[in-house]
């Protein structure tokens, strides 16, 4: 600003001179009309000392200039302008590849800017808190401007030397007497340097120093989830070695003692005495307890829902927790502020840009003109999540008056069609050869389409499906498949076609009932002798059957779910015509429990079970029977080869079988959602009683949502094996959910 007016005192002036004409010189980016517009200043007017150096302020402001200066001539006012160089070129270097693209997003200065000193240095700031951010300090950024050839604008390159990172040694909990490091380590950001630090799961040390105040109320927190109400965490002290790049960490803690619930209630008007009281019961704190601040929040939690079930979304819920310092109890109230019963204005849905609107909605449990019920609002973004169209879906609540609110339905679309080919080999199976097409979400409809065929040394297979499962946007369902199938098993070949037909309608939010024709004809030949000895037959069939199901399913999600139960029963009838004469039953349960909230870690515990029995009516053949092994039932054994036996160790096949599995799935690389897994298989199967034939197995695997789908990879040991027990060690699947 100094340097304006200075240009300002310099220009002779005449306080009685009129303005006859104005000029410019130097103008590239304003027009003469913009630039005259913005000095204020008028011909035929005085020319005013004070009205010219106002004039040049408002043309600096723009932004535009270096220097501007003033020259009257009889009235003519040429005003001089030196604009500031245009940026034709931007470079940073010393970076690596992978910070490029963020480091360019956060310059804020692009090619053909005007260069302004400004700007680069806060750019360079920027550059320098980037960094410091990912735990490297001492880094040094500057930039230069060179005059490019041919060309009126100028090079602008940042200079980046990063610096290293801090590691952090030690941490100290200085007065720590009831909590070690050990306890509080898993919630705080900044950790001691660990053997091995580099590799997955082991903490680097790398200190994180915008963390480092919040790891005080970290630890605090921690305190207070064993009941530690008084703690004092003070400020983080840091002990840094600047020529080794080494640091220790040091609280110092004023513990306290733990308080004991005595007393809890509730203060909500929307409910009489008795059923607050009877709530109270149901919350995680409870009298006699240890309080536990992480319990506490949980409780306004559920009675936030609780009274936003009712229509009240701007519930508010205070827990007035009052101590006892000699007793070293406390007593807590729940304080609930209803407000206004709120209804829903306008339902609209953002970011699908495949499924149409009405897709969504028919999912949704709440919509316009619906009085505000916040587990509604979790459903329906489960049952969206279900479908497998989205990879994430969130509803959002805008506020529009203390009555109404508006739901944003901000869905992000999952690739659901995939066109795949494949040719590999395989230790049991040989030259495999694969080819499918697939949509779960024909044209953003909702209508689901597949068409796939499997070629290996032993089996040839085609099928073709077409599934709508909201017929008309109902709560019904129609589908059916053609098929054809040629197997090669080690004790006989079969070749079967058909096709099904499958009516079904949802009721009761999370059931679903469905009835499903099947005719097919089979082909039983190439049977070992062995077998013909046992009493199987040679030769073609029909079975034409009906079977009624009924599912149940409440998960979050369609491929990964982490809450809810997914569970389905039928019964298949076989003999309305055709020669096959039998009843199958077939039961599937499945559980699924996140352990984050628990133990703070993306830890996913599944319970799989399936129950099956058969009951021969007139015929029953052998294609028919119960086979378990591979990685829809017992892992580390090949698929069919769990079965019973006849007394030549050929496969016959079991009336009756169960099997059961526990996982464990935990987060590798969340950025392209891979996961890991453990597992434990156990089954059961004969021909009269479950108790025949069991087999038990364990192994780790590999769980991968690709944008074709979900990938297993299983690597299995069996623990029980037997012999003439066949085992495989690897398997894989694609498109089914873990």
């Amino acid at each position: 600003m100094k340097k304006i007016i200075s240009v300002c005192l310099l220009a002779t002036l005449s306080s009685a001179t009129v303005i006859k004409e104005i000029k410019f010189s130097g103008l590239n980016h304003l027009s003469n009309t913009s630039a005259l517009n913005l000095t204020g200043l008028k011909i035929g007017e005085k020319l005013d000392l004070s009205k010219v150096n106002k004039a040049i302020l408002n043309l600096y402001k723009q932004n535009y200039f270096d220097n501007i200066a003033v020259e009257e001539n009889n009235g003519i006012l040429n005003i001089i302008v030196t604009e500031k160089p245009s940026i034709a070129k931007i470079t940073v270097t010393g970076i690596a590849s992978n910070d490029r693209k963020q480091i360019e997003s956060m310059l804020r200065i692009k090619r053909g800017n005007l260069f302004d000193e400004s700007s680069a240095k806060e750019a360079c700031d920027r550059i320098k808190n980037y960094y410091e951010a990912r735990s490297y300090f001492d880094t040094v950024v500057e930039y230069k401007t060179k005059t490019l050839n041919n060309t009126d604008g100028l090079e602008l390159e940042f200079i980046v030397n990063r610096g290293e990172n801090i590691i952090i040694d030690n941490v100290y909990l200085s007065g720590a007497k009831k909590l070690s490091y050990s306890d509080i380590e898993p919630a705080v950001i900044n950790k001691e340097k660990e053997f091995m630090g580099w590799m997955w799961g082991r903490n680097d040390g790398k200190l994180k120093i915008f963390e480092l105040n919040n790891d005080s109320a970290r630890i605090s927190d921690e305190y207070m989830k064993k009941g530690y109400l008084d703690v004092q965490v003070s400020a983080p002290y840091l002990k840094t070695y600047t020529d080794l790049y080494q640091a220790d960490l040091t609280y110092f803690i004023k513990e306290g003692k733990p308080y004991k619930i005595k007393n809890i209630s509730i203060e909500n008007p929307l409910f009489e005495e008795k059923q607050n009281l009877k709530t109270v019961k149901n919350l995680r704190s409870s009298v006699g307890k240890i309080i536990n601040i992480e319990d506490v929040r949980k409780d306004v939690k559920t009675l936030e829902t609780q009274s936003a079930d009712l229509g009240y979304a701007f519930v508010e819920v205070y827990p007035d927790i009052q101590k006892n310092d000699e007793t070293h109890e406390v007593t807590i109230n729940f304080k609930v502020i209803p407000h206004e019963k709120v209804y829903i204005r306008n339902v609209i849905i953002a970011n699908n840009s495949r499924t149409v609107d009405r897709v969504i909605r028919r999912e949704l449990y709440i919509t316009e003109g619906n009085l505000y019920n916040r587990t509604d609002l979790t459903e329906s973004k489960n049952a969206l999540r279900r479908t497998s169209y989205f990879d994430d879906v969130n509803i959002k609540e805008k506020k529009v008056d203390d009555t109404h609110i508006d739901l944003i339905v901000d869905v992000k679309e999952a690739s659901t069609g995939a066109i795949s080919g494949g040719i590999g080999y395989g230790s049991s199976d040989g030259l495999l050869l694969n080819a499918s097409l697939s949509d779960t979400n024909i044209f953003g409809s909702g209508i689901k389409s597949s068409v796939s065929v499997d070629k290996s040394d032993d089996t040839l297979s085609g099928r073709i499906s077409l599934i709508n499962p909201r017929v008309l946007d109902s709560q019904y369902s129609l589908g059916g498949t053609l098929y054809s199938n040629d197997y090669e098993w080690d004790n006989y070949s079969e070749k079967n076609y058909g096709f099904d037909i499958t009516v079904g309608r949802q009721f009761a939010r999370y059931f679903n009932a469905s009835l499903t024709y099947n005719l097919e004809q089979s082909d039983i030949y190439h049977l070992s002798p062995t077998l013909l000895r046992t009493g199987y037959d040679l030769g073609k069939s029909i079975k034409s059957s009906i079977s009624p199901a009924l599912s149940f399913n409440n998960t979050d999600d369609y491929y990964l779910p982490r809450s809810g139960i997914i569970t389905s029963t039928s019964l298949e009838y076989a003999g309305i015509g055709g020669d096959q004469k039998f009843l199958s039953s077939s039961t599937r349960f499945n559980f699924y429990q996140g352990l984050q909230d628990y133990i703070g870690y993306d830890l996913i515990y599944r319970y799989k079970a399936s129950f099956y029995k058969v009951w021969n009516r007139g015929y029953l053949p052998i294609n028919q029977r119960i086979y378990l092994g591979g990685i829809r039932s017992i892992r580390g054994f090949e698929s069919r080869t769990v079965s019973p036996k006849n007394e030549w160790g050929d496969e016959v096949g079991g009336t009756i079988a169960f099997a059961n599995s526990v996982e464990l799935s935990f987060p590798l690389i969340d950025r392209i959602k891979l996961r890991g897994s453990m597992f434990f298989d156990y089954g059961m199967i004969g021909r009269k009683n479950l108790d025949e034939i069991k087999r038990m197995s364990t192994g780790v695997g590999l769980e991968w949502i690709t944008p074709i789908g979900p990938l297993q990879l299983i690597f299995a040991k069996p623990l029980n094996k037997k012999k003439g027990d066949d085992t495989s060690t690897f398997e894989f699947n694609l498109g089914t959910r873990f």
